[in-house]
Formats: structure tokens, C-alpha cells, sequence
């Protein structure tokens, strides 16, 4: 922690991704000290771990517990020594353990309370509405009491006054209960006015009674109350019951330090010659078991500690949610990876009131995505398969999205809507690896583009995610080249099939298609670009698991 309230994390990212993650954290938390480490970054920020856990680009959150300089081990040396090394660069400092596992036990209580959909009354409030019933009863036994002794006053006995000739007596003592009733009045309300002064100081108390765990402050400002309200039976009942209620808040709230842990480490470098990923793992436990007096299990363990070692760093950090922040709560059934999907609508420059279009939209993960992040745009997909259309009508509607997303079944080749008619398109075109297709991408990449350039109109933006293969035919159709360098082309061979046709298409003629723009054809001997109003802006390479990706990014501008 480098301030008051600012907390130090590290979220991990995929590889390709560290950017858009870095652009996040500046642009919604406002975060300082950002550095980006491969499949890491690390930032500083006072947000609530609310918002913090509301990171789209990330795929797991840590509380950085320690950052240092990577492990030098001499050449020749023992494993004993290895093993004293190690502990003794990274369990040192015991304060520094303790401070780090308290923190993560106040996010976690924030992230707890943050999570609780059905908020219950506060105490202050349940003392409050006790005083008010207490209140109301009060004021009607003293009115009872008044109206009781009126009655007595005038129901004249034999030794009384109004028998001896002096009525008035008994209208003085009625005059005198009056007074005495008003008083007792003024006097709850000052009483009152203390009470709300005190129970704002305990609050406070409580809130740092919480933290430090030391009940004695909560005590001292109960008494103050107590002071406060005077000998009134009633009002003393309500301050036991509200200092009960406060000390049992407080010994709820107190956070407990972790009696069991796991170690999870990932080795690579020259430490890993030497040992194991296990053996590391053990080695720290062992050394944490005696720093802190902790238990080490492998099942169920009250906290988490990761260890990520290499010969470029030493990084420790505590995990604070149990699933990855990748695994979208609104999001029922998966296929882009989440994350993925994020950093597409990012680059899409999405404003309110924006068309936004997925002409390949399979299960929705791409709309649902980027109708969270803007909530004021619309958004339209379209597939051809109606299962995929269906398990995106469920993505929809289990994400609430409303009427803001509609499908449509149609091709991707012959979109059924008019030129230049949505503001931005993206598209996750299928690999062919994890869902299969019935048509060749690498055949038809030219009419889906052509239809993807023919709906946007000047100054949209167009993103695309291909795989290595199909961002080459991309770049093939993208080149505009002279009838001097086509002709030469056109005597070498397999000249059709690079220029994204397959090899039974060669002697196919594509018609004139919509939005002005023709095909290469092998009549003419010609290529005329089909995105030529395109201009490219930036391409990034992603992971997408065994394979990567490459997004790319373009704006229409005028031809």
C-alpha cells in the first residue's frame, strides 16, 4: 500500500491482452503505478474492490502481497541452501505477511457486503425505531397519567378540599401535572438530541473497532451513551440492548486471521533445475507454517497464496475471488472467450445511439459483451444456424439485455440490410476448430467482407478476429494491385487460389455485388481491392489457448 487507502493488485491477463488491460485500469479506476509484467499487470488504486472486481480484460485478480527482484542462485551450491535462500528472500518480513493477510480479510468482508442483495436494517436504524415506538409510548402513558389524575381530581371524597369549599385546588394540581408533562417533553428531546450525536461517534468507533479488533473504544463510547440518556428505566433498556447488538456487530465483523493456507506456485528459470514446482511449494509452507504458525492443506483451505517465480521476478500474491473475473455471472452458455470479446467491442468505438452489427454472431457472446459495456447503443446478429441462433436468444435473455439485441437469420454473404446503415461491425469469423462450419472461410472471406464494408457506413469501424491463415487471405484482398501486376499474376500458377478462391471456383464469375464493388474475376485478368474504402488502424496478436488470433481493426473512409 502506498497511501491512505490505496490498495496494490495484480490481475492476470492473456497474452496479447496486457493492453487493453492497462487501458482499463487507467480509464475506470484511475489506477497509478501500472506496470505490466508478460501475462501480469500490477496497479495501485483507492476504488472499491467492487469496481475493482468489475474488470472486463482480466482473467484473475490478486492482492500483491510481494514484489522483488528474482531468486540468484550461485552455480554450484546444495539444495539446502537453495531451500534457505528461498525462505529467506520471501517469508522475512513476518509484518509484512500479517499486514497483507488483514487487508485481503477487509476486501473480503467489502466484497461480501457488496454481494448481499437483501441489505438489513442498521443498528443505528433498529435503535432509532426502538426510540420512536419508546416515544410514542411515553407520550401516551404521560397523557394517560394526566387524564388518570384529572379524573381522581374531580372525584371529590369527604376530606377532600372541594368538600370543605375549595374546588380550586384540584385545577391547580391539574395545572401543576401540565407543567410537568411539558418539562418531562423538553427534556426527552434534549435527551434525544445527544442520543443521535452519540450513536454517530459510536458508529464511527465501530467502523475502526473493526479493523483493529480491540473492543475497549466500543465500551468507552457505549458509557458515553448510557451518560447521556440519564436514569430513565426505559431509555437504559434500549442502550443495554443497543450495546449488546454493537458488540456482537463488532465480534461478527472482526477479522480472523487464516489458520490453513495453500501454496500455489508456478516455477520456470534456473530455479526450476534445481527444484520441482511442488518441492518450491513445500519449501514455502514449511517456511510459513513456522513464520506465522499456520497449517498447510491441500482441501478447502482458508486462504490461497500464489508464488510465481522466474529469473526476471518473485511475485506473491493473494487471490480474492474463487472464480476468475473472466467467468461472466450473465453469460450462460460460453464460446468466445469472454475477455476476447471485450477487447473487440473496445476497439469498436461504440457511442450511444451506435447500430452495432455481428454478421456471425453464433451463441452472442460478442452482443451480450458489448451491450453490458454500453448500454445505450443497439445491436443486431445474424447467423444462419438456428442452433447457434437459439443458444444466443438464451445468452440474451438469461443477460436481461431487453429489446436492445435482436437476431436475425440470414448469410453472411448476403446481408438483407441496405448500404450503410450501421455504425460498426465485429465479427469473430470461425476458425473451424472449436465449432465447425458448413461453408469454406477461406473461399467466401471475400463476399463476407465485401457485405461487411457494403452495411458500414463512412467513418465506422469494422473489427475482426481471424485466425493466422485467414488474416493472411486478408491481407491478399486487401492489396489493390494495377492490370500490369495482375496480368503478370495471372500466368503463375495457383494465382486464383491465393487470391482467396478455392480450387473449384476457378472458373467462376462472381456477379456485380451490392454496394458497387466487384470480385476478381478470370475474365477480366483484373483485381480491383474489395475493402479499398477500408483503412487499416492497428492488429493485435492474442491467445486464444492452443492457437492464437490476430484482431483487426479498420475505418471506411471515403474512396
Amino acid at each position: 500500500m502506498s497511501g491512505p487507502g490505496i490498495v496494490r493488485y495484480y490481475c492476470t491477463a492473456g497474452n496479447g491482452m496486457e493492453s487493453f488491460l492497462i487501458d482499463e485500469l487507467k480509464r475506470k479506476l484511475a489506477a497509478e503505478d501500472v506496470c505490466r509484467i508478460p501475462g501480469k499487470v500490477l496497479f495501485s488504486t483507492s476504488a472499491r474492490i467492487s469496481r475493482v472486481c468489475d474488470l472486463k480484460a482480466a482473467e484473475r485478480l490478486f492482492l500483491l502481497l510481494k514484489q522483488d527482484s528474482p531468486l540468484r542462485i550461485p552455480t554450484y551450491t546444495s539444495p539446502a541452501k537453495v531451500s534457505s535462500v528461498m525462505q529467506s528472500k520471501l517469508l522475512s518480513d513476518k509484518n509484512e505477511w500479517t499486514s497483507a493477510v488483514m487487508t485481503w480479510s477487509r476486501l473480503q468482508g467489502e466484497l461480501t457486503h457488496s454481494r448481499t442483495t437483501v441489505q438489513t436494517p442498521g443498528t443505528a436504524m433498529g435503535v432509532r425505531r426502538k426510540r420512536d415506538e419508546a416515544r410514542a409510548c411515553r407520550a401516551k402513558t404521560n397523557t394517560s397519567t394526566v387524564e388518570q389524575r384529572e379524573e381522581d381530581s374531580w372525584n371529590i371524597s369527604p376530606w377532600s378540599d372541594e368538600h370543605n369549599g375549595s374546588p380550586k385546588m384540584g385545577k391547580k394540581r391539574k395545572r401543576d401535572d401540565d407543567g410537568d408533562g411539558e418539562r418531562n417533553h423538553a427534556d426527552l428531546r434534549s435527551s434525544f438530541g445527544k442520543i443521535d450525536k452519540n450513536l454517530e461517534s459510536i458508529k464511527n468507533v465501530k467502523d475502526e473497532t473493526n479493523l483493529s479488533g480491540n473492543t475497549a473504544d466500543c465500551d468507552k463510547a457505549m458509557s458515553g451513551l448510557q451518560d447521556s440518556v440519564g436514569h430513565s428505566s426505559w431509555m437504559e433498556d434500549m442502550v443495554k440492548d443497543f450495546a449488546e447488538e454493537m458488540k456482537a456487530s463488532v465480534e461478527k465483523d472482526k477479522p480472523e486471521l487464516p489458520v490453513s493456507f495453500r501454496i500455489s506456485c508456478k516455477c520456470t528459470g534456473s530455479l526450476s533445475r534445481w527444484f520441482s514446482t511442488q518441492e518450491v511449494s513445500k519449501v514455502i509452507g514449511a517456511g510459513l507454517n513456522r513464520l506465522l504458525g499456520w497449517k498447510a492443506v491441500l482441501k478447502n483451505p482458508q486462504l490461497e497464496v500464489n508464488v510465481s517465480l522466474s529469473d526476471d521476478y518473485c511475485l506473491l500474491g493473494i487471490p480474492l475471488t474463487r472464480l476468475p473475473l473472466a467467468n461472466r455471472s450473465y453469460i450462460k452458455i460460453t464460446g468466445l472467450r469472454s475477455t476476447v470479446a471485450w477487447a473487440m467491442t473496445t476497439l469498436a468505438q461504440i457511442q450511444p445511439g451506435s447500430c452495432v452489427l455481428d454478421p456471425m454472431c453464433g451463441v452472442g457472446t460478442i452482443l451480450v459483451e458489448a451491450a453490458q459495456e454500453h448500454k445505450a447503443a443497439s445491436f443486431l446478429g445474424v447467423d444462419i444456424d438456428d442452433g447457434q441462433l437459439q443458444k444466443a436468444r438464451e445468452n440474451i435473455g438469461f443477460a436481461d439485455l431487453g429489446t436492445r439485441v435482436h437476431l436475425l437469420k440470414a448469410s453472411s454473404t448476403v446481408l438483407p440490410l441496405p448500404s450503410a446503415s450501421v455504425d460498426a461491425v465485429i465479427c469473430d469469423l470461425p476458425f473451424g476448430r472449436k465449432f465447425g462450419t458448413k461453408m469454406s472461410m477461406a473461399a467466401n472471406l471475400p463476399l463476407i467482407l465485401t457485405e461487411m464494408e457494403r452495411v458500414l457506413h463512412t467513418g465506422g469501424t469494422l473489427v475482426l478476429l481471424l485466425s493466422p491463415q485467414l488474416s493472411g487471405l486478408l491481407k491478399k484482398c486487401l492489396v489493390e494491385k494495377s492490370p500490369a501486376e495482375a496480368s503478370s499474376q495471372e500466368e503463375m500458377p495457383q494465382t486464383r487460389k491465393h487470391n482467396c478462391s478455392s480450387p473449384g471456383q476457378e472458373n467462376q464469375t462472381v456477379p456485380f455485388q451490392p454496394g458497387g464493388k466487384y470480385l476478381p474475376t478470370q475474365e477480366t485478368g483484373q483485381e480491383h481491392s474489395v475493402l479499398s474504402s477500408l483503412k487499416h488502424q492497428a492488429t493485435f496478436r492474442i491467445s486464444l489457448g492452443a492457437i492464437d488470433g490476430l484482431i483487426h481493426q479498420y475505418i471506411k473512409v471515403e474512396v
